[in-house]
């Protein structure tokens, strides 16, 4: 199988099952607690950020499709957040989310959805980068930076 056929076959696949995962836990969101939706997200942010360091060290090396793989998970986590805030989560279980997620809400939900589709973007610039760091740097951290800035405790 061509390689380029092999690589959109294996993102379909990727996005299909990221689509009805994303709508299997949308349903189930209105079932967890509030400790399981706040643990929750902490995984998933935390799942990004180490998915981001494999995105740069495969970007690094050339290994374009598998980073593409991973950049397009991360995308799909970046939507999965949006529903992981609900206003009965604001406090609790070592939440390092601050109040203006809350009193700001449509503008964190548009970070979250840009942080998703500059992850899509990456896939179609990243092979043909003069300068990889500074790509992953305008697509994938500076989205983790804005959010961390904003709406994370500071460390």
């Amino acid at each position: 199988m061509h390689a380029s056929v092999k690589h959109i076959t294996s993102c379909f696949g990727i996005v299909l099952l990221s689509l009805f995962f994303i709508v299997f836990e949308t349903q189930s969101f209105a079932d967890q607690s509030v400790e399981e939706i706040i643990k929750g997200r902490k995984a998933l942010f935390s799942k990004n950020y180490s998915t981001a360091k494999r995105v740069q060290a495969l970007s690094s090396n050339g290994d374009f499709d598998r980073a593409k793989e991973l950049m397009i998970e991360m995308s799909e986590n970046y939507k999965t957040l949006l529903g992981l805030f609900p206003e009965n989560t604001k406090e609790g279980f070592k939440t390092e989310s601050l109040p203006i997620i809350w009193e700001e809400k449509d503008a964190f939900n548009a970070l979250m959805q840009k942080s998703s589709d500059n992850m899509i973007k990456l896939t179609s610039v990243i092979e043909d980068s003069d300068d990889i760091r500074a790509t992953l740097r305008e697509f994938m951290w500076s989205s983790c930076k804005a959010c961390h800035s904003k709406y994370r405790m500071p460390h």
